[in-house]
């Protein structure tokens, strides 16, 4: 119950600092990736705010032997920089300059009812369930 309402906590937090930040609007987001346009540094901030605290959170939080509310530490091991982490990297990309949104912001903004990232969030939940058919497709073809 600690660790489900810690992660409540958390995510609320989360999703108040992108309402907050501006990173649930749209328009803000297109701004800040319009570089050679009517660029708005402002997202710009938020994200070196957001890196400073999570390379000193880090650095604190894995000196421990394991966390506050689970077992052990659950860290990505793989660290292989391929075809399909390049892949997913450009969707994604593509996916936030064309509609604004990235998943948490896109999430948050849901919530509200905006019916945008409700149909953002749906096309979201589309690719992730076709990216999923598609790995198991593939790893069924390897073993047979």
């Amino acid at each position: 119950m600690k660790a489900s309402l810690a992660a409540f906590g958390a995510g609320a937090l989360f999703g108040l600092g992108l309402a907050i930040s501006g990173m649930t609007k749209p328009a803000k987001v297109v701004g800040f990736l319009d570089v050679f346009g009517d660029w708005d540094p402002s997202l710009a901030f938020v994200m070196m705010g957001a890196v400073l605290v999570h390379f000193v959170a880090h650095r604190i939080v894995t000196r421990r032997t394991s966390p506050l509310l689970a077992p052990r530490f659950d860290l990505p091991s793989n660290r292989t920089v391929d075809a399909r982490l390049l892949a997913g990297a450009a969707v994604f990309g593509i996916g936030w300059g064309v509609g604004g949104y990235c998943p948490g912001p896109a999430l948050v903004t849901a919530a509200s009812g905006a019916s945008a990232a409700l149909v953002f969030v749906a096309a979201m939940t589309a690719g992730i369930k076709l990216e999923h058919a598609i790995a198991a497709a593939v790893a069924r073809s390897r073993q047979a």
